[in-house]
């Protein structure tokens, strides 16, 4: 089995493609265009495996992927690439719109051509696996969670950009026949998450002695899924999942932001003390709410586990305690990115762009 992952540099699909290497089930061609997020490092020990290739190349340049699809010739695709912070589309929802939305139509139309050119059992087995958000759910109340049959109410440039290509997707499989499945996860976490995000950003400033801005009261709560039990879950919904099909993949962990940062806090002090014996929950800063924050979101897994059998490996507590040890064992990595590319500094306050 040969699988090209797009996005294959990023957080997640770093993940996903460590966990195929390990497996050592399937080839890999990574196809990324090597945003600022990207974190090739994640794939250095990969770098010269055999069964390993990378490409870099825009999944919005339709030439550059034809070339990459007869090069490989894969008999999956697992669509990961997309722009996805949340503050960044609000500052500017122009990239957001350009590779979650075109981009992923330039891959069907890519992907969708390859397969109409297979033969026999060649064809039968392509799959197509689109990679999505609960966050094109909306915003939950106090109880209930997301199913797979929750309207969409997407409530930020970025998750509208994800569930219009959610509906892509769907429409390329109802349409065209393209063996494609879908799934939607909640908030990863895990090594080699680039700083923006919140859990990283807080652990880094802890430990600088640095503010921890939590936007508003800090009540908005997530499920959060640790990135190498949503890889498996990824890779078990490509090689089992039922074409046509849509699978939540959530950590059954509810959080509220204040309460992850507040654990931050306490695992850093159990694992670095700081010098003058202080609480780094003094830190904590309330600041202004990022304009439309969904309030809640709950993941429903239990059609994943009932179908495929997959459930997450790491709660929450156990989760969190590898990911802030794996921080205090890499700095070098994180203090790279925040010496080359980014300091901290807070996103998604500015105004929408005018047109024209």
């Amino acid at each position: 089995m040969k699988i090209l992952v797009t996005g294959g540099a990023g957080f997640i699909g770093s993940a996903v493609i460590r966990q195929l290497l390990s497996d050592g089930t399937a080839e890999v061609v990574n196809v990324d265009k090597l945003t600022y997020a990207a974190t090739p490092e994640a794939l250095e020990d990969w770098a010269d495996a055999g069964g390993y290739a990378f490409e870099q190349v825009d999944i919005c340049d339709a030439s550059a992927l034809q070339a990459v699809f007869a090069a490989h010739r894969p008999t999956a695709v697992m669509h990961l690439a997309a722009e996805s912070h949340v503050d960044r589309s609000i500052d500017d929802a122009g990239d957001f719109i350009q590779t979650n939305v075109v981009g992923t139509y330039r891959l069907l139309e890519t992907a969708t051509a390859f397969w109409r050119e297979l033969e026999g059992e060649d064809q039968a087995r392509f799959r197509f696996h689109h990679i999505s958000t609960d966050e094109v759910f909306g915003a939950l109340g106090a109880v209930g969670q997301f199913t797979e049959e929750t309207p969409y109410q997407p409530n930020s440039p970025y998750s509208a950009s994800k569930a219009s290509s959610d509906h892509l997707v769907r429409a390329w499989n109802k349409t065209y026949g393209l063996p494609a499945v879908t799934s939607n996860c909640s908030n990863n976490y895990g090594p080699y998450q680039f700083p923006e995000k919140l859990i990283p950003l807080m652990i880094i400033n802890a430990l600088k002695g640095k503010a921890l801005p939590v936007y508003g009261k800090g009540e908005n709560i997530r499920d959060w899924l640790h990135v190498e039990d949503h890889a498996r879950a990824l890779v078990t919904v490509l090689t089992q999942g039922r074409v046509g099909e849509t699978y939540n993949v959530g950590g059954d962990s509810e959080e509220r932001n204040i309460d992850v940062v507040g654990m931050i806090c306490d695992l850093l002090d159990e694992l670095r003390p700081g010098g003058e014996g202080g609480s780094r929950r003094d830190l904590i800063s309330f600041v202004t709410d990022r304009p439309g924050h969904d309030l809640r979101y709950a993941v429903d897994s239990s059609k994943l586990r009932g179908e495929l059998d997959w459930r997450p490996q790491e709660s929450f507590a156990s989760g969190l305690r590898k990911t802030v040890d794996w921080y205090l064992d890499n700095e070098a990595w994180w203090q790279g990115i925040l010496d080359r590319r980014y300091q901290g500094e807070r996103l998604g306050l500015s105004k929408p762009k005018k047109a024209g």
